[in-house]
């Protein structure tokens, strides 16, 4: 089951967290993956790891908010039959002390970006049908301090899921999104580091926490969502958001 032999994946952000977890079990279950990204030294650490381990993999540095490096990247590419949608950032701050050029940033990676691979891949992929899933959060769903524009990016990346879906959905492509809660990555490492110094382990605890099952998320229970959502085996689903968080959004009252 889920496997992926024969089949090209096409994974953002796959340097590093969440996206390199996905591409790496990509490769273990058969696929040939492009990392697009656009730090090369973490791409090349994904790529080496998959190929070291039988795997096939190369990677395209690319700022996926940038519509013709996208197309430039994609052209590269004879064929794509699952594209993942996982790059992106995180911005702290409310609708009043965000500042315009800090939303723009968010909209530009997150939202944009989404785009310009939707854009770009489904020409490609409406030749042989094929599978994209796109990274939201579960601040989409739920009301979380002082996350106003990535909220908003997170919220829009599921109204693309669901349009995507349905307007493709004849030509053979499916769409869906995950929402994952707090997940542990070097990116959570380095905020609370640089956020809290000298009181990491107590901050790491904190937001452990907030999940009520009581810690975070690991990068391949993420990994794993994606791969079924991707494979044959979910050949029945489309158009829906997938929390995987620990409890969060129905639970934590």
């Amino acid at each position: 089951m889920f496997s992926l032999t024969n089949k090209t994946a096409l994974v953002t952000g796959g340097g590093s967290g969440i996206g390199r977890a996905i591409a790496t079990l990509f490769a273990r279950q058969g696929a040939a993956v492009t990392i697009l990204d656009l730090d090369e030294k973490g791409a090349v650490a994904t790529s080496e790891e998959i190929t070291n381990a039988g795997g096939q993999a190369n990677y395209i540095l690319c700022n996926v908010s940038d519509q013709a490096a996208v197309k430039a990247a994609v052209t590269q590419l004879p064929a794509i039959h699952i594209l993942v949608n996982n790059a992106g950032v995180a911005h702290v701050g409310t609708a009043e002390n965000t500042s315009v050029e800090d939303f723009s940033r968010i909209f530009e990676i997150n939202v944009k970006g989404i785009y310009n691979c939707l854009h770009e891949v489904i020409p490609v992929m409406k030749t042989t049908g094929g599978v994209i899933l796109n990274m939201a959060s579960i601040a989409s769903s739920v009301g979380i301090t002082d996350r106003f524009a990535y909220s908003m990016s997170k919220g829009a990346v599921v109204g693309m899921t669901l349009s995507t879906a349905r307007d493709f959905m004849a030509a053979g492509i499916r769409c869906n999104c995950i929402s994952p809660a707090r997940v542990h990555t070097p990116f959570v490492d380095g905020f609370i580091a640089k956020n809290y110094p000298g009181k990491e382990a107590e901050m790491f605890e904190k937001l452990s926490k907030s999940q009520p099952i009581g810690r975070m998320g690991q990068v391949d229970e993420i990994a794993a969502l994606a791969l079924y959502l991707c494979s044959d085996e979910a050949s029945f689903i489309t158009g829906n958001d997938y929390p995987i968080d620990g409890g969060f959004i129905n639970l934590n009252n």
